[in-house]
């Protein structure tokens, strides 16, 4: 089965919709026809986003302005999205973090925590009893190829993302036969604009350009794996080279070198 067809009633949810593969993903739905409930924090970036889809591609547009990494202010939309007609729901809202977790804000690296697993926990299982009941639906769930291995100096993302990628597969394992689809986007670094080189970030300086892969097509591949209800999607060369080193190399190796790259970030 594929996904459900775009219909005047149903929707399909994004968080993290204000940026980056977020928006992409907003973008490439609205482009199959599916009307949005935009998730995110920025509620300006949110309304600007569902005005342009819904000119272009006439589609309804909803914004939600959720800190999803707020337990009290998710409840809502947790409770909302139980009673709607979702046809997708791409769990997207993610943060990291870099540097040894004992020297990063302990608040902080909860809220990630929250966000990157528990979010993602609840609004799945807010929107799976809908799709069972109509035989029909899909989850894409963003992990990480992080979520493969230790890495020092990115605990606290890399364990959550590991909780988010074996999830999203075990999920998928437990689904089969329901016609709910849900697939794992497992990603490297991915570029949202081409950087101005002052400007430059020190993962733009150590990570060669021809290694980055864009959101664009990151969200192309990811829906397009979605409708084929593949376990996983890994684009671009760097996340499929962590996706097998995490995998199949020893941590005693891929640890240390990870980390040394990660402590690089947190400078």
């Amino acid at each position: 089965m594929s996904l459900p067809s775009p219909t005047p009633d149903n929707r399909a949810v994004v968080t993290g919709a204000s940026s980056g593969i977020g928006t992409a993903l907003a973008a490439e739905l609205a482009a199959r026809g599916y009307s949005l409930i935009l998730v995110a924090r920025r509620e300006e970036l949110l309304t600007a986003l569902a005005d342009e889809l819904t000119a272009k591609h006439g589609i309804t547009a909803e914004v939600r302005a959720v800190d999803l990494a707020d337990r009290a202010a998710r409840a809502p939309l947790t409770e909302e999205l139980a009673g709607r007609d979702i046809a997708v729901l791409c769990n997207n809202a993610g943060i990291a973090t870099f540097g040894a977790v004992a020297e990063l804000d302990p608040a902080y690296e909860r809220d990630q925590l929250e966000l990157n697993a528990v979010a993602v926990h609840d609004l799945s299982l807010a929107v799976l009893p809908g799709m069972l009941a109509n035989r029909a639906g899909g989850i894409l769930i963003s992990g990480s190829a992080a979520g493969n291995m230790p890495i020092p100096n990115n605990t606290t993302y890399a364990a959550s993302k590991a909780f988010a990628n074996t999830f999203s597969e075990s999920l998928r394992g437990e689904l089969k036969g329901t016609g709910v689809h849900v697939t794992l986007l497992a990603p490297g670094p991915v570029r949202t604009e081409i950087p101005d080189p002052a400007d430059a970030s020190i993962v733009d300086r150590l990570v060669p350009g021809f290694m980055w892969v864009s959101s664009e097509y990151t969200a192309k591949v990811s829906l397009d794996a979605l409708a084929k209800n593949k376990m996983r999607v890994v684009p671009g060369l760097i996340s499929k080279g962590m996706s097998v080193a995490g995998q199949y190399g020893p941590r005693a190796v891929t640890a240390p070198v990870a980390g040394a790259f990660y402590r690089k970030l947190g400078s």
